[in-house]
């Protein structure tokens, strides 16, 4: 069964400790509706730089990162509906995007 890396964007950080509190239990309920599917449950990332031939940008990149989880599952169409479920998409500013893992 292939593994797929959900990409957040968006989102964003709890401004009370209660809020924290409610946001990962969220995620911790999202991650247990999963189950065994689930293979990295990631975590949030901090403000990205972009290397290119040209240099380097340290304003985080057109679509920041946020944050990351690794999933197994049969078929794309079967991780982007694992995605669904996802609490980044609960306030309506973040995104996940699927993409396949391929091994090396």
């Amino acid at each position: 069964m292939p593994n797929y890396v959900f990409a957040y964007h968006g989102g964003g950080m709890p401004e009370t400790p209660e809020e924290g509190e409610k946001v990962m239990a969220a995620w911790q309920s999202w991650y247990g509706s999963i189950g065994e599917a689930l293979v990295d449950g990631g975590a949030p990332v901090g403000m990205s730089k972009t290397v290119s031939a040209s240099g380097i940008a340290d304003d985080g990149g057109s679509n920041p990162l946020s944050g990351y989880t690794v999933v197994k599952a049969d078929t794309m169409e079967a991780a982007c509906e694992m995605a669904k479920g996802c609490p980044i998409l609960d306030g309506g500013n973040g995104s996940v995007e699927v993409a396949p893992i391929h091994e090396m």
